[in-house]
């Protein structure tokens, strides 16, 4: 017999994919707490900005404790080439939600111009890649009346996005569109489930040295999308003697978190961030859990210290 708890938390996870199926599937890109150190996942303007072969790996479980909540693994790897002015990479991310399981798979190029003596520089970016969907109604214990609910979905859609990153040492703003394609995948049913919609992304930080031993990164993402609210996440890291790291976040109307990172040596860094939620969400989860890891092979000869962004 299924407990009352279960059937509360699993019939609150069906109505909310039911008011979002218009985003969710194909439209609304995933969300990442630690955003600041997955850039490539929303700018392919980044791609080898950080002068040395790159590979982040991060998992997300949002909303623990409501079955069929969201899961997120990405896997990002980039590097630069002829004097850091050319950048390549490879972003895989999985995204799950309920009975829908997304894959994005993109190559991302950069090319990086400087514009001053103060080593400010601005990076073009374009990716190009494919976006499967899946769905397995099967999963799920509630049945709906309505066709989209009653046969699986298996869609692929190419994908073709780009994006300016502006920055030097101590600051950066960048600007990006995952994707411009808006494909309509399944025409019977391109009102709930099938239109592709643009998501543009902006994010910006500062370095601030408060002391020899102290930096102060405030940094912000805002995320929008045609047809949904704006997203806005505001974050503000400490990082102490290069190695630890500390701070808090907020996403408006959404959720606050915590954020803790060490760096485990020159070439690898470990992160974590838990967000509790703040809307009515909070009563049927026990937040949201999310885990990073970084590893970068340093250039033979050269010693690079730690990177905040």
């Amino acid at each position: 017999m299924i407990q009352k708890s279960s059937l509360v938390k699993g019939l609150i996870l069906l109505v909310f994919c039911a008011l979002t199926i218009n985003t969710s599937f194909a439209q609304q890109d995933p969300q990442y707490t630690q955003y600041m150190y997955n850039t490539t996942s929303v700018n392919p303007a980044y791609a080898g900005q950080r002068e040395v072969l790159s590979v982040t790996g991060l998992h997300r479980t949002q909303w623990v404790g409501i079955d069929g909540a969201p899961q997120t693994q990405t896997l990002a790897i980039h590097a630069p080439l002829r004097n850091n002015k050319i950048g390549l990479g490879l972003s895989i991310v999985n995204d799950a939600l309920g009975p829908a399981n997304e894959t994005y798979i993109d190559a991302n190029f950069s090319y990086t111009i400087r514009l001053n003596e103060s080593l400010t520089k601005l990076s073009f970016g374009a990716k190009a890649g494919a976006h499967l969907l899946d769905t397995d109604w099967s999963k799920g214990r509630f049945q709906n009346p309505d066709a989209v609910f009653n046969q699986n979905i298996s869609l692929f859609s190419p994908t073709v996005g780009a994006g300016l990153y502006l920055h030097n040492r101590k600051w950066y703003i960048g600007l990006s569109v995952p994707n411009f394609l808006t494909t309509e995948h399944y025409d019977d049913f391109q009102e709930s489930v099938a239109k592709e919609r643009m998501n543009y992304y902006l994010i910006a930080g500062y370095v601030f040295d408060l002391s020899e031993k102290t930096k102060l990164k405030p940094a912000a993402l805002v995320k929008a999308v045609s047809g949904a609210p704006i997203i806005a996440d505001l974050s503000a890291n400490f990082l102490f003697n290069k190695k630890l790291t500390l701070g808090v976040a907020y996403r408006w109307d959404d959720s606050v978190s915590g954020l803790a990172g060490f760096q485990v040596t020159d070439g690898l860094y470990i992160g974590y961030s838990y967000d509790a939620t703040t809307t009515n969400l909070n009563n049927y989860n026990s937040g949201s859990h999310e885990i990073m890891l970084r590893f970068e092979l340093q250039k033979i000869g050269r010693i690079l210290s730690p990177r905040f962004f």
